[in-house]
């Protein structure tokens, strides 16, 4: 099956055709930092009337690089939710306009399953079960996945997200936007152990994860001293180790928990290279396996929204009507946004639940 994906959540434009037999077939995107940086963060009227000047020309892009005309499309994807309202509209439009003009079946997709299968576009792919991290500036969860649309939430954090404390330690730092890879540079010219930070909820005994003191403590240090430039390389060192920290502890006791022997890892924060580095050699202590997806599937894209409507998607699938939809809200829905109008064999499709 040939899905057309369409991602529009944030500030990045995204699109990518996927085929069920030969795999990604072709993929575009646009990113927004550059007009962004200007304002120091993402400015969401800007972002929505950015997605709609590009979101046709790369869809028609994707389209032709994949040798295919768009009514050769068997199904298009779109992300749902979670997202800014005004940027998931726009994906959302697009994709029911032209579900409802080819008779194409049309499926919302939620953000977080894109990310949590995001590696299985990569060689090699993880079989399932699998744990799975996902960092990024919104969300810093881990889930147990047992297949396609069956997912256990294990943890989550209690306040910030990881990506978000990256970014408003940057911030703290005097860095430029985007924060998070500003900060993960810096830190290379640290030195470990200059300075001392908490590892918040390291030990907690649970799999829940909290930053945001962490943050306050950044803030702390740099109010202490003057932050010339290798006091903030060694603050920086010492941030980006206490995340790793935290998260490769979280991780190794998710697989002990579970009893699972693969991780997996996706999101902005994913493509932090001590994390990787750190979590790899960590997992390999204890016989596990650790796969993340090309550093260019971490961040949004449409490449994973257009592999799960591949997933999620069958031949047999026709249309009776459409209703568009976006779903801003932080959190995994209780279960995955089913299909926009789309009927399968005759029932109405249903997406398995979320395990929460």
């Amino acid at each position: 099956m040939r899905v057309l994906g369409i991602e529009t959540s944030c500030d990045e434009t995204g699109a990518a055709v996927y085929d069920s037999q030969r795999g990604l077939l072709a993929r575009a995107l646009h990113s927004q930092v550059a007009m962004h940086s200007e304002y120091g963060g993402v400015v969401p009227e800007l972002a929505s009337r950015d997605h709609i000047r590009r979101v046709v020309p790369l869809t028609e892009q994707v389209v032709a690089e994949a040798g295919m005309a768009i009514r050769d499309i068997d199904g298009i994807a779109y992300t749902q939710g979670p997202g800014l309202a005004g940027a998931l509209l726009v994906g959302a439009s697009v994709a029911t306009a032209l579900g409802f003009a080819l008779g194409k079946p049309v499926l919302g997709v939620h953000h977080l399953e894109g990310h949590l299968l995001s590696p299985l576009l990569g060689d090699p792919k993880p079989a399932f079960p699998f744990v799975a991290l996902l960092v990024s500036g919104g969300h810093s969860q881990l889930f147990a996945v047992a297949g396609v649309g069956d997912y256990t939430l294990l943890g989550d954090t209690l306040d910030d997200a990881a990506g978000e404390a990256f970014d408003k330690t940057a911030k703290l730092l005097g860095l430029p936007y985007p924060g998070g890879p500003a900060l993960a540079r810096l830190a290379q010219s640290g030195r470990r152990g200059a300075v001392a930070l908490p590892r918040p909820m390291k030990d907690s005994g649970d799999l829940d994860m909290s930053f945001s003191g962490l943050k306050t403590a950044v803030a702390t240090l740099a109010r202490r001293e003057p932050l010339i430039a290798q006091r903030k390389a060694d603050i920086a060192r010492e941030f980006e180790d206490a995340v790793v920290d935290v998260l490769v502890a979280k991780s190794l006791a998710a697989l002990e928990q579970t009893g699972m022997q693969r991780l997996v890892v996706a999101g902005g924060v994913g493509a932090n290279r001590r994390l990787r580095d750190t979590l790899a050699a960590a997992a390999r202590a204890r016989g596990a396996e650790v796969f993340y997806p090309d550093l260019e599937f971490c961040t949004d894209n449409g490449a994973m929204i257009a592999l799960v409507g591949a997933l999620r998607l069958r031949p047999s699938t026709v249309c009776d009507g459409f209703r568009m939809t976006a779903a801003t809200g932080r959190s995994c829905a209780p279960r995955p946004p089913e299909a926009s109008g789309c009927w399968r064999d005759g029932a109405r499709s249903t997406a398995r639940r979320w395990q929460t």
